[in-house]
């Protein structure tokens, strides 16, 4: 392929570039703070865009902002183009869509508990194995009946209605202990307090939005802005895992295509697999490793390499590893660990060379020939075109203002609740507040069966409409009487007894 087929990524002994009949095979970029994965982020992202190739990447401190902007005069990246013989650099700005799952500072991403499935909501909620499987139950349940999971109110009301049925259900789906109930109920208000009601609802992604090119063919870059979400660490993790899951799941079989149809960066890649349970790893690993086929490549951004598992990093084939430090002991041996990943270069000493280089530059090794990695090279990164940092908010709002997906999220749709299915939104009400009653202490609850009547029929007369074993005035007032007359029965029937005994 020509050099103009590439996506250049900076000068070593030769011109490092990224193949993209080879950037489905995924990749790593890792470096300490401030030795520039960002920039080299831009670069690629930028490469690629050019090719015709959408990207989806995560700004997690709003520098990524800049690509959407023509590049301004700026000596430092000049006079690195100049160093590298970058003869036809240039300033440029890319099509690019602002995304953000609060809505604020680009077009909200939303999604239905339904298409995120227990494992992934167990992870959001950070719950037990026994409160994982009350959510399992919930989903099947919700499946069984046809009761629609697509906001956080549809998920408290399903559970909710579980625990009030747990007796009927115990048979066919296992037990279901109230108190677990509760508890994923106080951990679905800590996810509201995060800000995550946000993400659940309608109208829910279309992925085929991240992968549009603009009039000229280049392929647009979707931005997410993560600056407020990363004060949700696990929120941002498992929703990106979650958008990599409905591409696997969404996108069809490929093989090898001459160039992929999405690149998705992944920053901060740390935060996806911090205490990850085992199903969860399965599940990423597995993902990992079988979305190439679909033509997405995956680049986990972090860190240290050693942040990532050896069952995902060995699926990275191509690598920018920027500076590290290492004042420890532990530092000097993750130094050693990181270098040990790249195929040896008899001219560099990979361990020596990784603790000194500076701003910019980064021991390069990409895929080559029949997707084998080249030995790695110490290499200049090239200046990104477009403007570096971040932008203003008049700008940003002028990119709103002129995406192609302008109107089509901006408003949260109102469809069917599964509150209203299960008999009003008083449905949600919390479990471990009425346990003993079966309803709740504001009234809350789905409604009561007639005894031995099936679930869903209407509540027996006398009943309150909202259901469990709360008593309405006239049972009140009826027992009242019951139980003042039953005395005087018996003191009228013990005068007759003991009057007949004398007789």
């Amino acid at each position: 392929m020509a050099a103009s087929d590439m996506v250049y990524i900076g000068k070593s002994a030769k011109d490092e570039v990224l193949d993209p009949r080879l950037a489905n095979r995924h990749g790593l970029i890792t470096g300490a703070t401030g030795t520039g994965k960002t920039v080299t982020l831009q670069v690629i992202a930028e490469g690629l865009s050019r090719l015709g190739v959408p990207v989806f990447c995560a700004d997690v401190k709003g520098d990524l902002s800049g690509i959407s902007q023509m590049g301004v005069p700026n000596p430092p990246l000049e006079a690195r183009a100049q160093q590298i013989g970058l003869t036809d650099y240039k300033h440029e700005q890319f099509p690019i869509i602002f995304w953000d799952l609060f809505g604020e500072a680009g077009h909200p991403i939303r999604a239905t508990v339904k298409s995120m499935g227990p494992l992934i909501v167990s992870r959001l909620l950070d719950v037990n194995d026994v409160q994982e499987g009350i959510i399992n139950i919930v989903f099947r349940v919700a499946e069984d009946e046809k009761i629609p999971l697509v906001d956080l109110d549809d998920f408290r009301a399903m559970l909710n209605n579980v625990a009030n049925r747990s007796d009927e259900l115990a048979a066919k789906y296992g037990n279901v202990a109230k108190a677990s109930v509760g508890a994923v109920q106080r951990q679905l208000l800590v996810l509201e307090q995060q800000g995550g009601g946000n993400f659940f609802g309608e109208p829910a992604l279309d992925i085929n939005d991240f992968m549009k090119l603009d009039s000229s063919g280049r392929g647009y870059i979707n931005v997410l802005m993560a600056d407020k979400l990363m004060q949700s660490p696990r929120l941002y993790a498992v929703f990106l895992f979650w958008l990599m899951t409905e591409l696997f799941q969404k996108m069809p079989e490929l093989g090898d295509p001459p160039k992929p149809k999405l690149c998705f960066f992944f920053d901060e890649a740390h935060l996806l697999f911090d205490q990850s349970p085992p199903p969860l790893m399965e599940k990423i690993e597995q993902v990992t490793r079988l979305i190439r086929s679909k033509g997405v490549g995956v680049y986990y951004v972090t860190q240290n390499p050693l942040d990532v598992p050896d069952t995902v990093s060995g699926q990275l084939g191509n690598r920018v590893q920027h500076a590290l430090r290492a004042y420890s002991p532990k530092e000097q041996k993750a130094v050693r660990a990181a270098a040990q990943t790249f195929r040896p270069n008899p001219n560099i000493d990979t361990t020596r060379v990784i603790m000194e280089l500076g701003v910019g530059e980064a021991l390069v090794s990409m895929l080559e020939g029949k997707g084998t990695p080249e030995m790695v090279e110490r290499t200049l990164i090239r200046p990104p075109s477009a403007r570096v940092g971040a932008i203003t908010e008049a700008e940003r709002n002028a990119v709103l203002a002129a995406s192609p997906l302008l109107g089509k999220y901006d408003q949260k749709a109102q469809g069917q609740k599964a509150a209203d299915v299960l008999g009003g939104a008083r449905g949600s009400a919390p479990v471990e507040a009425t346990a003993s009653r079966g309803g709740s202490w504001w009234g809350g609850g789905a409604p009561a069966s007639a005894p031995g009547a099936p679930y869903g029929s209407q509540p027996a007369p006398g009943r309150t409409p909202y259901g469990g074993n709360r008593q309405s005035t006239a049972e009140v007032v009826e027992k009242a009487a019951v139980r003042a007359a039953v005395p005087f029965v018996f003191r009228i029937l013990g005068q007759v007894f003991r009057s007949w005994l004398r007789g």
